[in-house]
C-alpha cells in the first residue's frame, strides 16, 4: 500500500454530527423542491441487527442515490452512523461531504481498491457503523439484469466477518405530477459468513440475486402507483410552483376553497 493510502484522510474521525445536522436540513429543503416524496414499501424496512456492522449495498440508478443514502439513514436508522465511499475526483469537487461520512477511492486502479477495502474495514469494526455502497461501482438502469456487482463487493466478508450486508433497492418513477417519486425497500440481510462459505467468484451472483429479486419486488408497487403500499417518510413540495400555483391559489380563495396543489387529486392506481 502505498504512502498517499496510508495518509488518506480517516473517515470516523472527520465525521461531524454538527455538520450532519446542518446538512440534514439542507438535503430535505433540496429534496422538497425537486423531489414529490421519498416513499418506503412497507414490506421493505431495514432489517439491521443491534451490535452487528452493516453493509448496505443498492443499486444505483441515479445521481439521486447519495441523497437517498442520507434521507433514509437519518429517518430510519439515526443511531447508526453512516460512511459511504465516493469517487475521489467527485469527492474533492465537494469536500464537506467528509464531515458527512463520505471517504475518497481511487477507482480503477488495484491501489484504490485495496484502500476501499483497508478504509472499509477500519470502519466496519465499531459494530454501531453501516457502510452504503452502490454495488455496481457504475450507474446502472434499475432494470438492468442481472444486476451489475463491483469486483470489491466480493472481498467486503473477509474485511467483516461479523457483518451483515443489506440490499437496497432504489426507483425513481414519474406518477401523476411534475416531480419523480423516490421510491427504496430493503430486503433480508445477508449474514457475512454465509458469503464467506462461498467461493468468491459465487459472491457475486448471490449478492445479484438478492438485490435483483428485492428491486424487482419494488417494482410491481411501482407499477400500482398505489402510495398506500408505501410509508411515506419525505413529503416534497406539490404543484407546478410559480407564478401559475400562486394564480391558481389566489383563484381557490377568492373561492372560498381549499387550494389542493397537486395535477391530479383523484386516486393513483394502475388499470
Amino acid at each position: 500500500m502505498s504512502g498517499a493510502a496510508v495518509q488518506a484522510p480517516d473517515p470516523v474521525a472527520l465525521r461531524s454530527e454538527r455538520h450532519l445536522a446542518f446538512f440534514e436540513f439542507a438535503f430535505t429543503r433540496f429534496f422538497g423542491k425537486h423531489m414529490r416524496a421519498l416513499r418506503l414499501a412497507r414490506w421493505g424496512r431495514p432489517q439491521a441487527a443491534p451490535g452487528v456492522p452493516a453493509v448496505v449495498f443498492a443499486n444505483h440508478p441515479s445521481w439521486w442515490d447519495g441523497v437517498a443514502f442520507m434521507l433514509l439513514n437519518r429517518t430510519l436508522l439515526r443511531d447508526r452512523p453512516l460512511f459511504t465511499p465516493m469517487a475521489s475526483w467527485a469527492l474533492d469537487k465537494y469536500a464537506f461531504m467528509r464531515r458527512l461520512g463520505v471517504f475518497g477511492i481511487e477507482t480503477g486502479t488495484a491501489r484504490g481498491s485495496v484502500a476501499f477495502l483497508r478504509t472499509a474495514q477500519h470502519v466496519l469494526r465499531d459494530p454501531a457503523h453501516m457502510l452504503w455502497i452502490n454495488a455496481p461501482g457504475r450507474f446502472a438502469d434499475p432494470r438492468e439484469r442481472p444486476i451489475p456487482i463491483a469486483p470489491g463487493m466480493i472481498r467486503l466478508p473477509e474485511m467483516a466477518p461479523e457483518a451483515q450486508f443489506i440490499p437496497l433497492a432504489l426507483d425513481y418513477p414519474f406518477w401523476g405530477e411534475r416531480k419523480a417519486e423516490m421510491l427504496a425497500a430493503f430486503g433480508p440481510p445477508i449474514p457475512a459468513a454465509t458469503l464467506l462459505a462461498m467461493e468468491r467468484e459465487a459472491r457475486a451472483p448471490h449478492l445479484a440475486a438478492a438485490l435483483a429479486a428485492t428491486a424487482d419486488r419494488l417494482t410491481e408497487d411501482a407499477i400500482s402507483r398505489d402510495p398506500d403500499r408505501f410509508e411515506t417518510l419525505v413529503h416534497g413540495r406539490e404543484g407546478m410552483g410559480g407564478v401559475y400555483q400562486t394564480w391558481r391559489r389566489l383563484g381557490a380563495l377568492l373561492r372560498g376553497q381549499r387550494f389542493d396543489p397537486r395535477h391530479d387529486t383523484r386516486p393513483e392506481r394502475a388499470p
